[in-house]
């Protein structure tokens, strides 16, 4: 079933009431996706982790419970998402080891080389320039940084049916593995591949 654009609209960037509610729903309905990411990172207890398009921010606590001498970022370009997701962590927020921030993914509040580890879960499709968002990633990860990019692809027919193509865009798999070399990040094992792809990419020495 196709699923209405203000619904669609929310998941892209959640406003009010409405935007709670769909933020609880993903909580749920992605959840195993979100560990199948995690795994894929194979986080070290030492580690700087960023979650692009944090979202609910159920994550975060995941990650920050497999990096207890590290440190969580979370960034969200919805007031709303941000708000719920420190809600949720704020223990872990206010102990430090948690920061969530309101930001876009073209524009990422970190300096270069402060992360070890990245994760994106089912947001490539609301990037206008798919380019300049994985440039904007490549840059704040560390050389041999992990990106854990996991979507759906223009191939996957049903998802393509079910979302307004105003909102969600669905890019080809090639198209993510080029953009991903072009911005100095290389593609590792072939096994992360599926539905939803999990792409495992790692930022090449001098990139």
């Amino acid at each position: 079933m196709r699923r209405p654009r203000f619904i669609a609209e929310q998941a892209r960037d959640a406003r009010g009431p409405v935007g709670r509610l769909i933020a609880f729903i993903m909580a749920r309905e992605t959840w195993a996706q979100n560990i199948r990411a995690i795994e894929a990172l194979d986080v070290d207890g030492t580690d700087t982790i960023l979650d692009v398009g944090c979202g609910h921010g159920r994550s975060l606590a995941t990650l920050a419970a497999r990096a207890p001498n590290g440190r969580v970022a979370g960034v969200d370009p919805s007031e709303l998402m941000v708000e719920i997701a420190i809600e949720r962590n704020r223990a872990l927020v206010k102990a430090g080891q948690v920061d969530v921030v309101v930001a876009g993914v073209e524009a990422l509040p970190f300096p270069d080389g402060a992360f070890d580890k990245a994760l994106c879960v089912h947001v490539v499709y609301f990037w206008s320039d798919l380019d300049a968002a994985l440039r904007e990633i490549a840059r704040v990860l560390k050389p041999g940084g992990a990106l854990a990019l996991l979507f759906r692809t223009n191939a996957d027919a049903a998802a393509v049916r079910s979302f307004p193509a105003e909102v969600y865009s669905f890019p080809a798999f090639d198209e993510v593995v080029a953009a991903l070399g072009r911005a100095g990040l290389a593609v590792g094992a072939d096994e992360f591949n599926g539905a939803p792809v999990l792409l495992l990419a790692t930022k090449r020495s001098g990139s």
